[in-house]
């Protein structure tokens, strides 16, 4: 890896934030989590599968 190739790498990361674990509270994600789950199972038992 070149110098500059590195300088544009350590400028590209702290200008792109893709989302992550400490961007939301964890409350929120396990309900999210769970909401998920109960949508799945719902169209499953609508749709007959399993």
């Amino acid at each position: 890896m070149t110098a500059n190739s590195a300088a544009l790498t350590t400028r590209a990361r702290h200008l792109v934030r893709t989302g992550g674990p400490k961007d939301d509270s964890s409350w929120l994600e396990h309900v999210l989590g769970w909401t998920l789950v109960v949508v799945v199972a719902m169209f499953v038992t609508q749709v007959g599968w399993l």
